[in-house]
């Protein structure tokens, strides 16, 4: 029979799961790890769901945790925003500009856009939230933040969107793949191959568009792994476990550690640059995007001259 949860619970599991580890959530939380052990336990028997499994002496969130975990967050982040619209009363709201990034552009991109436009308007109070792209489509168009950089196609009529960083998918092994060898992959090598997927999910967009050229061609590669994030993907790659199919900037931060290879069909693939058209803050709105553009341009150089 189930029962009401209460929110030290859902503390608890969110911690664990974003921590990682109870002991983790345990200190984030300034309680004991049986504690945080006993939360989990309530929470599970009051929802009359198995929320997590042990793997390697560790909890890992089942498919039923990670449903409830995704609701969770969002309730916290519209917690999140009464917490800023109470900050905003207090601040001038021409001095404020709120961007939502999805996590693959999470690192150096917006770090250099960010940069490059505090340059301009350091008294201006940015407010960087990174999340799912389904998130921040609905958050741009809830008018919740004023530019968005996300992975999907948003049409909504008080949202104008371009594309940023449009560039092929390519093949990422490896350093010791036998596949190394060839200056470009054809989708045919990769039949039977071991390949990291994206966990499909509403705002996996690469998944989608790799699982629709498999089928094309009736390619039929062996999912050995799949994971939620780009950074996770790739650390997959490097450490020797599969290869796959990605746009390049996913792969930065492993580049050293893993080969690239042009890949056949060519397979454009690329990011939306979004702006809520009612922002009250147009002059700061165009700034950053500006900004974003001019780093996407000098990122797609980069791109063109490395691979």
């Amino acid at each position: 029979m189930r029962h009401q949860v209460n929110l030290r619970q859902i503390e608890a599991f969110k911690a664990v799961i974003e921590k990682g580890t109870v002991s983790a959530a345990a200190d984030a939380l300034f309680v004991s790890q049986p504690a945080v052990s006993k939360l989990i336990a309530n929470l599970e028997e009051d929802c009359d769901l198995r929320l997590f499994e042990r793997v390697r002496g560790k909890l890992a969130p089942t498919k039923h945790g990670m449903r409830l975990y995704a609701e969770i967050d969002r309730v916290f982040a519209g917690l999140r925003q009464v917490e800023h619209a109470i900050e905003s009363i207090h601040r001038d709201d021409k001095k404020q500009l709120k961007v939502g990034v999805f996590q693959a552009l999470s690192g150096s991109f917006i770090s250099k856009v960010t940069k490059n436009f505090l340059k301009y308007h350091p008294d201006v109070w940015l407010n960087v939230h990174t999340r799912d792209s389904p998130i921040l489509a609905d958050w741009l168009s809830s008018q919740q933040i004023d530019v968005g950089l996300i992975s999907r196609q948003i049409d909504h009529p008080l949202v104008e969107r371009d594309v940023l960083i449009e560039y092929p998918l390519m093949c990422v092994l490896p350093l010791s793949h036998p596949l190394c060898a060839k200056q470009e992959i054809s989708i045919l090598d990769l039949n039977e191959e071991a390949f990291i997927a994206f966990i499909e999910t509403e705002s996996t967009a690469t998944r989608r568009q790799v699982d629709a050229l498999f089928q094309q061609y009736d390619v039929r590669p062996r999912n050995v792994i799949e994971a939620s994030t780009a950074l996770t993907v790739c650390e997959m790659v490097a450490e020797g476990l599969g290869v796959s199919l990605v746009h390049p900037l996913f792969a930065d931060s492993v580049k050293e550690r893993v080969a690239f290879r042009r890949f056949s069909p060519k397979t454009p693939f690329g990011f939306q640059l979004c702006r809520n058209l009612s922002s009250q803050n147009v002059q700061l709105v165009n700034d950053f995007i500006r900004e974003a553009k001019r780093v996407a341009d000098e990122t797609s150089r980069e791109l063109m001259a490395r691979y």
